[in-house]
């Protein structure tokens, strides 16, 4: 589980297009790779990543790496 805070409001999709921004710019993907496919209207989302999966995992684990988390 990955928790993220956006400052947007949660009216109109703005909370979730600034979390995809913001996952998108942190991991280097283009927007189009990221879609929310469940919770769109809560707090926990579930998110789909397109792309090749050893490729997203390797992405992943050095984004974390460098977080310490």
């Amino acid at each position: 589980m990955l928790k993220v805070a956006v400052t947007a409001a949660p009216e109109g999709g703005k909370a979730n297009a600034a979390l995809i921004k913001l996952l998108a710019k942190e991991w280097r993907l283009p927007k189009t790779a990221l879609a929310i496919v469940g919770g769109a209207a809560a707090r926990r989302k579930l998110l789909h990543v397109s792309g090749d999966p050893a490729e997203l995992m390797s992405r992943l684990e050095r984004w974390l790496e460098a977080r310490h988390v």
